[in-house]
């Protein structure tokens, strides 16, 4: 089992040294990856019509990409991972370049968990549609993995077409692991056909079964091995104490986890050093080495 962090970049603010250090503590530490959230673009709540999503303008996101691109210069050996990024808003070669050139540049250490996202208003500023997006995610793995592992790629899709031409330099993993995220049956049947794993949002053991369930039943009716297939679960710092925390890991463990991603956001922390010192105890009590 691998144990990874997920950054709290809405937290504490954007000064490169605080981030440069949380991500060498986190390496320090023994964990194995780090993970952050990803939007482009944030609602004004006092909008005509209102606004009821959980972010607004207000709440700082860094762009997954650059903001990787920092933490692996600065780091040697964590995962970089997306948890996850909102494909079907961006342009899909884009992406594709993007993370290629990052997985080059941090010597393979991208994984790219990817999702459809909830911000119908963040789609239409992007100009993408938020209603088709499930239907172009799966056209874009297709093609994402066409130009992770081919020099030309000729691709006519609904919503592609690449007339023979590829990206240079390819990846240094060919292709580079794609996880899913989301819990709609869909989301489950998508992750379980075209996924390398999927990243869970629930907040305990018991309330992931049912979907943790769904995903290998369609797992099997792909002929997929359930081993080959990876599970990405969260340990919430504000559910409870070292025991608590404990007793959730054996829960996932039981449900077949590979990874452990420990969330300390939505606790109160403003500070660089309150999110290091929940890591460091959690590191400690847990043994994440």
């Amino acid at each position: 089992m691998k144990f990874g962090v997920i950054f709290p970049q809405t937290e504490f603010g954007s000064d490169p040294e605080a981030i440069r250090d949380f991500a060498q503590a986190t390496e320090d530490l023994g964990y194995a990856f780090i993970s952050i959230y990803d939007h482009v673009l944030g609602v004004n709540p006092d909008r005509p019509g209102g606004w009821q999503g959980q972010y607004t303008y207000q709440s700082a996101f860094l762009e997954p990409f650059v903001l990787y691109g920092f933490m692996a210069s600065v780091t040697r050996r964590l995962t970089l991972s997306t948890g996850i990024m909102i494909l079907p808003q961006r342009q899909t070669a884009l992406v594709a370049k993007q993370a290629a050139t990052l997985d080059v540049l941090s010597n393979g250490r991208m994984r790219l968990g990817v999702g459809l996202g909830w911000n119908g208003i963040e789609y239409i500023c992007l100009n993408e549609n938020f209603r088709n997006r499930g239907r172009r995610l799966e056209e874009q793995i297709q093609l994402l993995r066409l130009l992770w592992t081919q020099p030309l790629v000729t691709f006519k899709g609904r919503w592609h077409d690449i007339p023979d031409a590829g990206l240079n330099p390819l990846p240094v993993q060919r292709p580079i692991p794609i996880w899913f995220g989301g819990r709609a049956e869909p989301a489950l049947s998508r992750a379980a056909r075209l996924g390398d794993g999927w990243m869970s949002s629930y907040r305990t053991p018991a309330e992931a079964e049912p979907s943790l369930r769904r995903i290998l039943s369609f797992l099997e009716e792909a002929g997929r091995v359930r081993t080959e297939f990876g599970l990405d679960m969260r340990i919430y710092y504000g559910d409870g104490d070292p025991d608590g925390w404990k007793q959730h890991l054996k829960g996932w463990q039981a449900l077949g986890a590979t990874h452990i991603s420990f969330n300390t956001m939505g606790v109160g922390f403003t500070s660089l050093e309150q999110h290091l010192s929940a890591i460091k105890r959690f590191a400690g009590e847990l043994g994440v080495v």
